[in-house]
């Protein structure tokens, strides 16, 4: 049943195209305890790189929703809003969401579906992109719209960001999804107009194959580890959990720092895995990236090489960490930590 329903849709989308339809792009609107997430922020900026309209996508609990709501209007690049509110939303399973979507995208004439290259995101457009049978680009760091030809070229890193791969979506393909690297992009700001918000009935699945159970936030006073400004990273060569907070805490605090890790750090226990940097953790770019103690493996430099300003401190002079360094420092971390902290203080 479900196979004919999506060949049914992407029928009615290739008859829709017969002549170039502007650019409309669907921006999934993710959010967490009332504040939209910056990912989609940065989602909706490249969503207005398109030129044309852009409507937003807000799916949630009753209470989820109505908190966010005031906030999502405002944004900037917006043209419209679209809000659908279920107790299935709650926790945004994508057996629930995914009918939803395939309902909004049958019966609008949207061209582009775009959301932030985040978990939640990763879960829900690849499924109601197969089910449409169209496909999908993820991890995009830029794009460019071709209005004569109504195509759309992206960019995305492959082969843990060591190479950049050109990928050109046809005026043929009637619609394109897409997920966006936040890095690339800047969160888009409140401008103040406002736009129409308008609510969409939600679609009850009766029977959801999937549970949630609970949901593990990692609590902290420190600046969020995907959208901070500073980072302060270590790797393995911090010993154990116990030293590595010893070490790299004082030195974030007094820099203002958020808290990161590599992963072979987190796999030895020495933090959590919330805060581990890289390909298979979170990509960052902030201003200043500060490396403790990481060698550099591939995985790594793929999540931080793109910071604005990189300080490595390693033992090791042929450390790959230093190849990507703007600043590094060859010596034993464990003595020019607390002078660099001393230093800072006076």
């Amino acid at each position: 049943m479900l196979r004919a329903r999506s060949a049914v849709v992407t029928r009615a989308f290739a008859r829709g195209y017969a002549s170039a339809a502007p650019p409309h792009a669907l921006v999934f609107l993710e959010h967490r305890q009332g504040s939209l997430d910056s990912g989609s922020l940065s989602a909706l900026t490249a969503a207005t790189q398109l030129g044309g309209q852009v409507t937003g996508l807000i799916v949630g609990s009753s209470e989820q929703v109505g908190e966010v709501i005031e906030k999502a209007k405002k944004l900037q690049g917006l043209t419209s809003l679209l809000h659908s509110a279920s107790p299935q939303y709650a926790n945004s399973l994508p057996e629930t969401i995914s009918p939803l979507f395939e309902k909004l995208l049958s019966n609008n004439s949207f061209t582009h579906v775009v959301s932030a290259h985040s978990s939640c995101a990763k879960s829900i457009l690849p499924r109601v992109a197969a089910k449409l049978d169209v496909p999908a680009v993820s991890d995009i760091t830029s794009l460019e719209h071709d209005a004569a030809s109504n195509s759309t070229t992206f960019t995305r890193p492959i082969y843990a960001g060591n190479a950049l791969a050109t990928v050109r979506a046809p005026s043929s393909l009637a619609l394109k999804f897409f997920t966006v690297r936040s890095t690339a992009f800047a969160a888009a700001a409140e401008d103040g107009a406002g736009v129409e918000a308008k609510v969409v009935d939600p679609v009850e699945v009766s029977d959801v194959p999937t549970e949630h159970i609970s949901t593990t936030l990692t609590k902290s006073d420190r600046p969020d580890l995907g959208v901070a400004s500073r980072i302060v990273s270590g790797g393995r060569a911090l010993k154990n959990a116990e030293t590595f907070e010893k070490t790299l805490y004082p030195l974030a605090d007094l820099l203002g720092a958020a808290v990161g890790a590599s992963r072979a750090a987190v796999d030895a226990g020495y933090a959590d895995n919330s805060l581990q940097v890289g390909q298979t953790g979170k990509v960052v770019a902030p201003e200043l990236y500060v490396a403790l103690g990481i060698s550099g493996a591939i995985q790594h430099l793929a999540g931080m090489k793109d910071s604005k300003l990189i300080v490595a401190v390693n033992k090791d002079p042929d450390a790959p960490i230093f190849q990507v360094a703007d600043v590094g420092l060859v010596a034993d971390l464990f003595e020019a930590v607390p002078q660099i902290i001393e230093k800072l203080k006076q």
